[in-house]
């Protein structure tokens, strides 16, 4: 008998202060992955607070031997994970050995800042794409960007498509097709205030706004994290 092909593995790596939108809408679609293990994962198991919702019983970053696709969402708690040397040695060893190194939102910067993206075209959350440039990478407005093996998302909602574009890279078009029937995927927002160009410009400056008291901290550790991987 033929040897039956190995599980195909995907990871989520998770931290303290992620979005949940950012992995549970690619969660969603890449659970329907034929054939695939569908692993959301955190430092030693630990339960992971996401913006009002717990997620228990995950498995231990450390403890995952391999994953063909590692996804890193983004959140509120990106900066701090950007900077937290263990979790940041498990996303670069599980990175390294991936077949497609993934990311949703600001988990670019975290891509970024495990020394994946120079030279690269990213995607992150509109925000924040500035941010990426410290690390060397190219920064792309794309809703989904694709650059050989890293693939990446914007902000949150992205999410969704992007967990897409992975499956039809792994599964092929049609199945792809498939799953966004059965879930219904045919977006059809109430308000053009998605992006922006597109949003009024009372609206993004109220956003812009509100994020404002969150710059200083995060350029800080995009500067931080990006020093640390020059040569000693």
């Amino acid at each position: 008998m033929p040897t039956p092909a190995p599980k195909l593995i995907i990871v989520f790596a998770l931290y303290p202060g992620v979005t949940h939108l950012d992995f549970t809408g690619p969660h969603q679609v890449l659970s329907r992955a034929r054939g695939a293990e569908v692993l959301t994962a955190s430092l030693g198991a630990q339960d992971i607070e996401a913006e009002g919702l717990v997620f228990a019983r995950l498995a231990d970053l450390a403890k995952i031997a391999r994953c063909d696709v590692l996804c890193v969402p983004g959140g509120y708690g990106c900066a701090e994970a950007m900077l937290d040397e263990a979790f940041m040695a498990e996303i670069r060893r599980l990175g390294g050995s991936a077949r497609y190194i993934t990311s949703v939102c600001t988990g670019s910067l975290i891509l970024a800042a495990a020394g994946f993206l120079a030279g690269k075209r990213a995607a992150c959350h509109w925000a924040w794409r500035d941010l990426l440039e410290p690390f060397g990478a190219i920064v792309s407005e794309a809703r989904v960007e694709r650059d050989g093996n890293i693939i990446t998302g914007g902000g949150v909602t992205a999410g969704i498509d992007f967990g897409f574009v992975v499956l039809a890279e792994l599964a092929g078009a049609s199945y792809a097709q498939q799953v966004q029937l059965t879930l219904e995927y045919a977006p059809d927002p109430p308000f053009q205030a998605g992006r922006p160009e597109t949003a009024p410009p009372e609206i993004l400056a109220k956003v812009q706004a509100r994020l404002a008291p969150l710059v200083g901290s995060r350029r800080a550790a995009a500067t931080e994290a990006a020093r640390r991987l020059q040569p000693a």
